[in-house]
C-alpha cells in the first residue's frame, strides 16, 4: 500500500503499547478518541476492561459524540487514551492535549500518532504537520506529564518512498491501471525499509531527516 510507512509501523506500535499498558497497569479502561470504525480495537481487546469510542460526528460505532478539544468524559475516567491520526485534523491541538490529559487517570498514559509529512488530505479539514520537537513541546506546554516520548514511525527513506508511492498510485489510478502500480509500490516499500535499517542517521531525528508519522507516549504522574 502507498502509506505502508505509516500503517505498518502504527499497527506494530499499538500492539506493543497495548501489551505494555497491561503489564504496567493490569486490565485498563480505554478511550479511543476519533475512533471511526474502531480499527485498532482488536489490538487492545485482550487487555482492556472497557473500550469506549468517541467521535465528533454521529457514528454507530462510537459510544460518545464529541471532539478531542471537548471530550464528553469526566476527569480521570480512563487509564489509557488513544488518539490516532487525529491531530492533523483538529482545530486546536493545544486544547486537545489538555483534554486528553484531563480524562486520563493518574499513572495512566496517552497514545497519539500524527503526521510529519503527508499529502494534503482534508477529512473534513487538514491543518497541521509536525516535527518531533514540535510535538514534544506541544505536549509539555499543555499538561503535566511524568514523561513524554516522541519517536518516528519509520525512517527518512521510507518517507520519501511513501511520497513517491502515493503519486505513482494516483497516476496509475487516473490511467485506470491501478493494479499495475501495486508491485512497484511494494518494491519501493521493501527497498526503503531495507535502506533505513542500515543507517541510524536515517531512522533517528536530526537535521535533514523526514518522517511520515510520529508516535507519542505521554504518561500521567502517578
Amino acid at each position: 500500500m502507498p502509506t505502508y510507512a505509516v500503517r505498518a509501523p502504527l499497527a506494530r506500535w499499538l500492539a506493543e503499547e497495548a501489551a505494555r499498558a497491561h503489564a504496567d497497569l493490569g486490565p485498563y479502561r480505554l478511550l479511543d478518541v476519533g475512533c471511526g470504525q474502531k480499527p485498532y480495537e482488536p489490538l487492545f481487546a485482550p487487555y482492556a476492561s472497557a473500550y469506549v469510542g468517541v467521535d465528533p460526528a454521529p457514528n454507530p460505532r462510537a459510544e460518545l459524540e464529541g471532539s478531542v478539544e471537548e471530550l464528553p468524559v469526566e476527569d480521570a475516567a480512563y487509564d489509557v487514551a488513544i488518539c490516532i491520526q487525529v491531530f492533523e485534523h483538529c482545530d486546536d491541538p493545544a486544547r486537545a492535549v489538555s483534554e486528553l490529559a484531563r480524562v486520563t487517570a493518574a499513572g495512566g498514559r496517552v497514545l497519539v500518532s500524527t503526521h510529519g509529512v503527508m499529502a494534503y488530505h482534508p477529512s473534513p479539514a487538514d491543518y497541521w504537520r509536525w516535527t518531533h520537537t514540535g510535538l514534544e513541546k506541544l505536549f509539555r506546554d499543555n499538561a503535566d506529564w511524568a514523561s513524554v516520548r516522541v519517536t518516528p514511525a519509520s525512517g527518512t527513506t521510507a518517507c520519501l518512498g511513501m511520497i513517491a508511492s502515493l503519486y505513482l498510485d494516483l497516476a496509475a489510478r487516473r490511467a485506470h491501471a491501478g493494479i499495475l502500480a501495486r508491485p512497484l509500490v511494494a518494491a519501493i516499500n521493501s527497498v526503503a525499509s531495507a535502506v533505513d535499517r542500515r543507517s541510524a542517521q536515517l531512522r533517528e531525528p536530526g537535521p535533514g531527516t523526514l518522517f511520515a508519522n510520529f508516535h507519542v507516549v505521554a504518561e500521567r504522574p502517578a
